[in-house]
């Protein structure tokens, strides 16, 4: 798609943009705190493609104006100088044309949602337990550095450091759209710390990455919703309260059950479990719908099932490899560190790239 192409889309999106503005300039909105939350995401996100886009126009003018410099110039420090602007120039240009490709695609509804994010061992026994607890911290590294909010829901943790299962949310700005590659199974390859002989172990934890439901967007009746209150327990099942503060939420007819026993409030437990099962129920939701819609299968990320082997985290050869785009990165301890823009950025663009070719099909 060429820079007038790209023109053409931007001005169409122009009357948009003055029909949002008009919308947040009625004092009847700010009444409406959703609709306030939706108007204002689109507002912010279609002023960052104008701007965008105009930096895009800038920089490939600039472009144009180093190659012509270069082709004519012939002292060798200008030349240099020259080579390094056009680099550094065409690195920006490509930075740009994939913001502007990824804000042009028709929107996930759910990249703008904030997300639950639950982590279990899977394959492994104690190994899985240490690497899912690496994993969580490295998660929330990653939303600190995106300036999102954490808010551990439920951890239980394993004998050794490591844990049983956590849940977490994110909350911020397209925290889905960001975080949705990141479901399914994550496999890791290492000597364990248990391991005497020194051998490489496979391990493996799933990671489930649900977007936050509203309580009016899944029709749940007060007598579907069983409640069971029972006594926290901690690592080997000790008992680690002295009163029933712990919470059991089963929807009776789907049979989805939640428990919550992260804090020492019945009250907070039991609000804790209803989030976290609401955004189960969404999820199952929108699986359903998009299965009988298949057959697009460049609107899902992989086949969106959570069984699906997705990552290897290599360390004995220091790489982490995205199977669904073939896709790896050779500096793994940063990505532990937090540092997943490594692995998520090259994900995002070439996944955006797929679905605009696909649109001009």
């Amino acid at each position: 798609m060429t820079p007038g192409d790209i023109e053409l889309h931007i001005e169409k999106l122009r009357d948009r943009a003055q029909e949002l503005e008009q919308a947040l300039a009625d004092p009847a909105i700010y009444q409406k705190s959703s609709e306030l939350k939706r108007v204002s995401q689109e507002h912010r996100k279609l002023k960052a493609l104008f701007d965008n886009f105009q930096r895009w126009v800038k920089a490939l003018a600039e472009v144009a104006e180093n190659e012509e410099l270069i082709a004519a110039e012939s002292d060798p420090e200008l030349l240099e100088l020259a080579r390094n602007d056009l680099t550094e120039l065409q690195n920006e240009c490509g930075i740009l044309e994939n913001k502007i490709r990824q804000a042009l695609l028709p929107a996930d509804e759910n990249d703008a949602r904030n997300i639950i994010v639950e982590i279990r061992p899977a394959a492994g026994g104690d190994e899985a337990a240490l690497f899912a607890g690496e994993l969580c911290r490295a998660y929330m590294r990653y939303a600190e550095s995106k300036g999102w909010k954490v808010e551990l829901l439920e951890e239980n943790s394993s004998e050794l450091g490591g844990v049983k299962n956590v849940s977490f949310s994110l909350v911020g700005d397209d925290v889905y759209m960001y975080m949705k590659f990141e479901s399914g199974v994550h496999r890791v390859q290492r000597v364990p710390v248990t391991e005497a002989a020194g051998r490489v172990h496979t391990s493996t934890v799933t990671v489930a990455i649900m977007p936050e439901a509203e309580a009016v967007e899944i029709d749940i009746k007060p007598e579907d919703l069983q409640f069971d209150v029972f006594r926290s327990s901690g690592p080997g099942g000790q008992s680690v309260n002295t009163t029933d503060s712990a919470v059991r939420v089963t929807h009776i007819p789907t049979g989805v059950s939640v428990a919550s026993q992260q804090e020492r409030s019945q009250h907070r437990n039991k609000e804790i479990a209803l989030r976290i099962l609401y955004a189960r129920l969404l999820e199952a939701k929108q699986a359903e719908e998009a299965a009988k819609h298949a057959a697009d299968k460049l609107s899902q990320v992989g086949t969106g099932d959570r069984s699906e082997r997705i990552r290897t985290y290599n360390f004995p050869q220091n790489r982490v490899t995205d199977h669904r785009y073939n896709i790896s990165s050779f500096d793994l301890p940063s990505i532990m560190e937090g540092e997943f823009e490594r692995i998520i950025d090259p994900i995002m663009a070439q996944d955006s790239e797929q679905r605009f070719e696909a649109l001009q099909k």
